[in-house]
């Protein structure tokens, strides 16, 4: 692991910028493959929009919950969010995206703040969680969430993952074309 003194500020923010592209697309790919979180996202109302920054102006991603309950990435001009949780710091955020830190343990440590309905909250964190147990290898999830889920058979994580993987790239590759 990466130390947060080790690393110069102006690496910690593209590598956190880095992260939360791929967290973002992530989990909008992840709504369309995993019916666990296809589930949490159905709960959502249609036009939901969910947003996840670091404090003040640093990187972020925004989503919003389509009609068939999916996620798409839009830009913040298209809507104020519903449901935003902010990274008070950046080194916060560097914390949690190099797998040093859990997303809950962030919340515990008062690092991140959830504007917004909270059980909404809760909900996107599930889904944080379910997508990295899915694409990240477990020992680096079992660092990443909560409790690694005990359900989640190799088949079931290579084939959901190979998935995610895939459409994460051809939205990188439709966005370069």
């Amino acid at each position: 692991m990466i130390s947060t003194k080790a690393m110069k500020p102006a690496l910690q923010h593209a590598y956190v910028k880095l992260m939360m592209d791929v967290i973002g697309r992530g989990l909008v790919m992840a709504s369309q493959v995993d019916a666990e979180i296809q589930e949490e996202i159905s709960k959502f109302p249609v036009n939901f929009i969910l947003s996840m920054n670091v404090f003040p102006n640093g990187p972020a991603f925004i989503a919003q919950v389509t009609k068939d309950k999916k996620l798409k990435l839009i830009s913040l001009e298209q809507g104020k969010p519903d449901l935003t949780i902010t990274f008070k710091h950046l080194t916060h955020a560097f914390l949690v995206f190099s797998f040093q830190e859990s997303t809950a343990q962030a919340f515990a440590n008062d690092r991140m703040i959830a504007d917004g309905d909270v059980s909404s909250a809760i909900r996107l964190v599930r889904c944080l969680n379910k997508m990295e147990a899915l694409i990240l290898p477990k020992v680096v999830a079992s660092l990443a969430v909560k409790q690694y889920p005990t359900e989640l058979s190799l088949k079931d994580k290579l084939s959901e993952a190979a998935n995610i993987y895939l459409k994460v790239a051809q939205s990188y590759l439709k966005r370069s074309i």
